[in-house]
């Protein structure tokens, strides 16, 4: 008899609903007792060595990808190929990364082949992946993988990673050797230089800004107040007893270089700094100068600060997912009303500044 001859000659009416009800409870009883019983009493092995049953591996794999592809739709900034935010991404692979995935021309450890599942080698782990798919894994991390999930809010700071892995297949151990590289053997100088100044505009010059408010920042980032996965990855490798040593070191360079010749953009800038103010929100130059009188230190120097960086801050600033220390209230209002066009001439002015500490900003 055909499965279709079968279900013609079983009407509704004829169907005990009780006993079939009563069937599936004792079978969803069972299956519940099973469950249990394999909790309880040990029954699956959750040994590595053993690793999974046949066709485990796979179907884990294969829900992995789709669940990816189901769920990442990041729009990838027009930034993503510039040189800058390779190397600010292969500056946090190195510390964060590396352990599990090695570098190019590198080895895994042993201990690292050993997980289950197996980390793959970096080269290996880029393959077959969009942007869009690299974002989504960076930020929320993969479970029972061993791969973590970012370790801030921001979506942001999670491209320069991204912008990494869309290039690392192509990298010999030189190259990365190069991106990594630490002058001095000094783990901060690998983003922001020997003399605090990187000349990537997508890292902060620390040469113009002061010990206050490098320490009070550090202390920021390290207390998860300022939100930013780079630097909560870089200040858990400091002990919170050396960052006020290591502020006093970085504020100790002293910044050099021109003015550049303001355009059109710098100007409007320039008009922008110096208007409006009241008694909540001053004027940009009554804090971050040029000023006539001595300002306070807590505030940062923005005289040749790079543009993307201000730029990317004062984004975070209006919309806010900025913090940091006891004033960044008083930002947060400063930057509430700005569009992107006048952030992007406010950026252009302080940009073209000639580099310099607070009091001694200068137009």
């Amino acid at each position: 008899m055909s499965l279709k001859d079968l279900t013609r000659k079983l009407r509704p009416d004829e169907i005990q609903w009780p006993t079939v009800g009563r069937t599936l409870g004792v079978l969803a009883a069972l299956g519940g007792l099973g469950g249990g019983a394999v909790v309880a009493f040990g029954l699956f092995n959750v040994s590595a060595r053993a690793g999974h049953l046949p066709g485990v591996s796979w179907v884990l794999h294969t829900t992995f990808r789709n669940s990816v592809t189901l769920r990442a739709h990041a729009e990838p900034p027009e930034t993503l190929a510039d040189a800058g935010m390779v190397a600010l991404g292969a500056g946090h692979y190195d510390s964060a990364c590396r352990h599990c995935h090695a570098a190019p021309g590198a080895e895994r450890s042993a201990t690292v082949r050993s997980m289950t599942p197996e980390p793959p080698h970096i080269s290996e782990a880029v393959q077959h992946w969009e942007p869009d798919e690299f974002h989504w894994i960076v930020k929320e991390g993969v479970k029972m993988s061993g791969m973590p999930h970012w370790p801030a809010t921001r979506d942001d700071d999670v491209w320069p990673v991204v912008a990494f892995l869309t290039q690392v297949g192509d990298m010999t151990g030189d190259d990365y050797a190069r991106l990594t590289e630490k002058p001095d053997g000094r783990y901060c100088a690998m983003c922001h230089g020997a003399g605090g100044v990187s000349g990537n505009p997508n890292i902060p010059r620390l040469d113009i800004l002061s010990e206050t408010y490098i320490r009070d920042t550090l202390h920021a980032y390290r207390e998860g107040r300022r939100d930013s996965g780079i630097m909560a990855e870089a200040m858990s490798q400091v002990p919170a007893e050396a960052i006020d040593r290591l502020a006093e070191g970085l504020a100790e360079s002293a910044p050099s270089g021109e003015q550049a010749p303001p355009d059109d953009l710098a100007q409007r800038g320039r008009a922008l700094a110096a208007a409006g103010g009241d008694t909540e929100v001053p004027a940009c130059r009554a804090c971050h100068g040029p000023w006539s009188e001595p300002l306070n230190p807590a505030f940062p120097s923005l005289a040749g600060q790079y543009a993307p960086y201000l730029e990317q801050q004062l984004r975070l600033w209006r919309d806010g997912n900025r913090g940091g220390t006891e004033v960044s209230e008083l930002m947060h209002h400063a930057a509430r009303a700005l569009d992107d066009d006048e952030i992007a001439a406010l950026a252009s002015y302080y940009a073209g500044l000639a580099p310099a500490k607070l009091d001694d900003t200068r137009d």
